[in-house]
């Protein structure tokens, strides 16, 4: 039976012989759409075929010129149009994780992809990714978001993916700190903005689970949920919510009875082969996290951009105000403002913010220069395409 048609008998036992034939029961107008599906299948797939022939094309001419394989103004471009396109029934996102993993797809025949991530596997940074990137490129654990910072520095992996901003936890500020060490070794190519979903994984059922292993911070997101439905079961420390699915998977695999389980991602339970048993157990659906992808190029326009600035100011009273007030009166909007230690000398601060506009826009250079003017030191991070969807 296909896959878009299982539904048939879902949830239902196993029967003899008179239970198959019912759920393999065809009637003339289900076998005409189902040959509908066929036939559009085979165009689908001639298609994709032609799409991807014209990539290899563009793939070599970029490769031939020095352009980048991965252009996120062409990508927003592209996801742009196929979202205006679609008229339904598909739900706009259904088409954007088509259209992504399309051209994840596409890089793997112009030039495989090396993107470096937070880990371990199974993070929220790696599910971040996937959802960004797609399947078809390759993924690297750095293990610490100063590692990201490197290896995209020294080129041993084409991007980096980075979290910046939680919507319940503010700045990540190893993430700040890093870009106080490495800011002039790449820049900020893309971001991307995520759903924080925590799941309880096990595979055990669900009735059997008296212990649950994850981060700290995510038994503080689910309280509500596990008070209600878990009041007694032990909650169990560890040092990442990927370990604790792992460490849930060990447990049930030298006893099988061990009643163990863990809060992490579905990716995290795809990756150590652990059963999902709950999703979306989170007491706060909307808890989104920021994060940024890091090149060594520049990105282009797109009409729809952010730029993030760092700087120091200088010592002098309210030069702070004097730096925001030149965004004010040019017109440009601030996002996002933070702070964090210079490293340099004490109580002096490294100030990062988010301005609307591109650095290549007309007067935003000039809107620069005159902050700069009142800064110690002032930094363009980088400019990048606004990013304008949760996935």
């Amino acid at each position: 039976m296909r896959d878009d048609e299982n539904t048939s008998g879902a949830g239902k036992p196993a029967g003899g012989p008179a239970d198959g034939a019912q759920s393999e029961q065809q009637t003339p107008e289900l076998e005409a759409l189902r040959d509908r599906i066929d036939r559009i299948d085979e165009k689908l797939v001639e298609l994709l075929n032609e799409r991807a022939q014209v990539v290899v094309d563009v793939g070599a001419l970029k490769r031939d010129s020095g352009i980048p394989i991965y252009a996120p103004h062409r990508e927003a471009a592209v996801l742009r149009k196929a979202l205006d396109r679609s008229k339904g029934p598909l739900p706009g996102r259904a088409i954007e994780g088509v259209y992504r993993e399309l051209m994840s797809g596409s890089f793997a025949i112009e030039q495989p992809l090396r993107i470096g991530y937070l880990g371990p596997p199974g993070s929220h940074s790696h599910a971040a990714a996937v959802a960004q990137f797609g399947s078809s490129v390759s993924f690297e654990d750095l293990h610490e978001i100063s590692g990201v910072f490197t290896e995209v520095g020294r080129g041993h992996v084409d991007y980096g993916l980075i979290p910046i901003e939680n919507s319940t936890g503010g700045g990540i500020v190893e993430a700040l700190d890093a870009f106080r060490d490495y800011a002039k070794d790449v820049s900020i190519y893309a971001e991307v903005q995520l759903t924080i979903r925590h799941a309880l994984l096990s595979n055990s059922q669900p009735s059997e689970v008296q212990k649950i292993f994850s981060k700290p911070e995510i038994f503080g997101q689910c309280r509500n949920w596990l008070s209600t439905q878990y009041p007694k079961a032990e909650l169990i420390p560890a040092a990442s919510s990927s370990r604790a699915v792992k460490m849930a998977a060990d447990a049930h695999e030298e006893d099988a009875k061990s009643g163990v389980a863990a809060i992490g991602s579905a990716l995290a339970g795809q990756l150590y082969g652990v059963n999902e048993l709950f999703g979306d157990i989170e007491d706060n659906p909307n808890n989104i996290t920021r994060f940024l992808v890091i090149a060594k190029q520049a990105a282009r326009p797109t009409g729809d951009d952010k730029t993030s600035i760092m700087f120091t100011t200088a010592d002098k009273p309210g030069a702070l105000v004097s730096v925001l007030s030149v965004f004010d009166r040019a017109g440009i909007n601030l996002t996002h403002i933070d702070k964090r230690p210079s490293g340099r000398e004490n109580w002096q601060y490294s100030f990062f913010i988010d301005a609307q506009g591109h650095k290549d826009d007309d007067g935003f250079a000039f809107v620069v220069r005159e902050a700069a003017a009142h800064c110690k030191e002032l930094i363009v991070l980088g400019s990048y395409p606004r990013s304008s969807r949760i996935l």
